[in-house]
């Protein structure tokens, strides 16, 4: 079940931040910038509780974390309130923006996804990894894509788009949730499962028998987006306050916050 959480943003006087090559002194937040974030008046933000880095739920049962930090400091300074819609899945997440019933949303930025979103650069780099029995033949990343390994991965998830690409001889089997990974990998006794690194950590910690394979297979880029149709102003705006809240220390502090580990600050954006 989707719930929506209506929060009143802290309106700050803060100035807008800069347009993505511009100085932030030049920017003004015009009416049609706040218009195209907010159309209703509040800035609908889609938050991806399959992600347990960045957003989870408080013990009220409202969505907290990361994502929901930066979702109220961009409120903030379009001085609009703010609504939280929260997903057990990145593809309901993405769905929801791409289709402009969310306004801005926090995903891992793929080329499919990308279709109908517009991005920012990424804001946090997480790392991808694989989880096998402990009995397993298996004992690196390369060792996986082979006949008779089947993958279990979260459907939509970032690691799912990734490696529907790249995998060429193991097959992928997908389950519903991303949290549910390693239990479905077990249940259905498969080869490999596949995920965020600190989910699977922390699944490996309660579940006797399993390990991680060493190193990484894909580094996953998280970053902000909101719908195409809302114009390269607000998009460009969008991609001007990532990059402010990653070099004034906004993102690194979230992560401290939130005592994430297994995540750092993505590096400023190329211009």
């Amino acid at each position: 079940m989707v719930r929506v959480f209506c929060i009143q943003s802290r309106i700050s006087p803060r100035r807008a931040p800069r347009a993505f090559n511009q100085p932030m002194e030049a920017m003004t937040l015009s009416s049609t910038l706040q218009d195209a974030f907010a159309p209703t008046g509040t800035l609908r933000a889609s938050i991806n509780l399959g992600n347990p880095i960045l957003a989870h739920r408080t013990d009220s049962g409202e969505p907290g974390g990361v994502s929901v930090d930066i979702a109220r400091e961009l409120a903030a300074r379009l001085r609009v309130p703010v609504a939280f819609t929260a997903f057990e899945t990145a593809a309901k997440s993405v769905e929801t923006v791409t289709n402009e019933a969310a306004d801005v949303g926090f995903f891992a930025i793929d080329p499919l996804r990308g279709a109908g979103i517009a991005f920012t650069a990424p804001y946090v780099l997480i790392e991808g990894c694989y989880l096998v029995r402990d009995a397993s033949p298996l004992v690196s990343n390369d060792e996986v894509d082979r006949e008779g390994n089947r993958i279990m991965v979260g459907q939509g998830s970032a690691y799912d788009l990734f490696l529907t690409r790249e995998i060429k001889h193991a097959q992928i089997v997908r389950t519903e949730l991303s949290q549910t990974v390693v239990e479905a990998f077990l249940r259905d006794n498969l080869e490999v499962a596949a995920g965020v690194k600190q989910q699977l950590e922390a699944d490996a910690a309660r579940t006797p028998g399993v390990r991680l394979l060493d190193g990484r297979f894909m580094v996953i880029q998280q970053a902000m987006g909101l719908p195409k149709p809302r114009g390269d102003e607000a998009a460009n705006f969008l991609r001007a306050f990532v990059e402010d809240v990653k070099r004034s220390g906004f993102v690194a502090d979230a992560l401290a916050r939130h005592g994430i580990k297994g995540a750092s600050v993505a590096p400023a954006a190329q211009t």
